[in-house]
């Protein structure tokens, strides 16, 4: 079984232990288990291991017998370490995360997000909470955009579930180019890019090549009793290449001449990580950057216009071309 596997099951237990004051036997654990992981079985010798290595990592997990037999609960340090103890300039950090992450309303880390808030405003002193307020006042938060996924509630969670037992999935999904029409898919990951999420998946004819699905295009999905192979791929490292959601086996090396206002605002605001800029001798300079689909850069380079020009890959440069010659016989007139 997977690693990740392993630490998800062990995530979800740990939640279910959280709710209950009297405890559960490892029967109504199991049962939870496969209920909210949708699991097709689970061992309770496997749930057994589960808890000793919670254990083990110094949580306190404690069993007691009872009339209906042996249940395994939270101890009272592992319920103190959950204490929430906060300064106003913590307050003011989670507040402005939790601004941020406005998009995942209606997801299950938009969840946990206003619960949390909820307990933390419910715990800290009046005072710091008074602090807190005053100085949030001043500092606001601009340019997230306001969207929940609650009509997709139900499409995230067979997909989360998929991941989890990497099982193939029929979606429904629509494109402006095909429509809607129905793909068998792979899913490996929920990636989530400038306010939206995405299904990190492979094509049933196209095992090798991972692609991107938008989640507010996948219009139903139904996970298939078919059972891909889970491979531990390192999906950072994977999107690490591009500047956006576009998918590639590789990326490829954009160089651009810039002006030096041009170079200001690349450097003030960066395209990726990885960007380098260098100051030639004419006092232009040049910029050199990793992605995955031509559609990451030009229209980047488009907004610059003359402070721009796009030197390599040769193909891109000539895609370029015809782009702007298109555009120039909108505007003949």
């Amino acid at each position: 079984m997977a690693r990740n596997d392993q630490l998800i099951r062990q995530h979800k237990l740990l939640q279910i232990l959280e709710r209950t004051r009297f405890g559960y036997t490892l029967n109504e654990l199991r049962d939870a288990l496969i209920d909210e992981l949708g699991l097709s079985s689970l061992h309770t010798r496997t749930l057994r291991r589960d808890i000793e290595a919670l254990q083990e990592a110094g949580l306190d997990i404690s069993s007691g017998e009872l009339d209906r037999g042996r249940v395994w609960k939270l101890g009272e340090s592992a319920k103190a370490s959950y204490q929430i103890n906060a300064t106003a300039t913590e307050l003011l950090a989670l507040s402005v995360g939790r601004d941020l992450l406005n998009p995942l309303r209606g997801t299950f880390i938009g969840e946990g997000i206003t619960s949390f808030w909820n307990r933390v405003q419910e715990a800290v002193p009046s005072t710091v909470w008074q602090h807190y307020e005053k100085i949030r006042q001043v500092l606001f938060v601009s340019g997230t955009v306001t969207k929940s996924y609650e009509d997709q509630r139900g499409v995230l969670k067979t997909i989360e579930r998929a991941i989890l037992q990497h099982r193939w999935c029929s979606i429904s999904y629509f494109s402006p180019q095909r429509g809607v029409d129905d793909r068998k898919v792979s899913p490996r990951a929920i990636l989530f890019h400038n306010a939206s999420l995405y299904v990190v998946a492979e094509l049933d004819d196209a095992p090798q090549e991972t692609r991107h699905w938008k989640l507010d295009r996948i219009k139903s999905v139904v996970a298939l009793d078919e059972y891909f192979e889970s491979v531990v791929d390192d999906v950072q490292e994977q999107l690490g290449g591009g500047l956006s959601a576009f998918a590639s086996s590789e990326s490829k090396q954009y160089e651009i001449i810039l002006s030096e206002r041009a170079a200001m605002w690349v450097e003030e605001e960066p395209w990726h990580p990885q960007q380098i800029v260098t100051r030639e001798d004419n006092g232009q300079y040049r910029l050199v950057v990793q992605a995955n689909h031509d559609l990451e850069i030009i229209p980047k380079i488009l907004a610059f216009g003359e402070h721009a020009e796009l030197l390599r890959p040769d193909s891109s440069r000539a895609f370029l071309r015809e782009t702007v010659k298109s555009m120039r016989a909108l505007y003949e007139d």
